[in-house]
């Protein structure tokens, strides 16, 4: 598959302009090559305690003594 045919096809699928795809850069991936990812992200995974949060909202608005 070409680079005009892949254009074409997602422009067709999305209903855009073809100088849209064009900008937007879509290329086809090699499925062999795993290290495609020009940023990947090394950040740990975000987790969110929710009950820890609940108890940050849930302030009295006039404290106990």
């Amino acid at each position: 598959m070409t680079q005009n045919q892949l254009n074409q096809l997602i422009a067709d699928a999305t209903g855009e302009d073809i100088d849209d795809i064009r900008q937007r850069g879509f290329s086809l991936a090699d499925p062999l090559e795993v290290n495609f990812d020009p940023e990947p992200c090394d950040l740990p995974p975000q987790v969110v305690d929710w009950d820890e949060a609940d108890l940050q909202h849930n302030v009295a608005v006039v404290p106990q003594r």
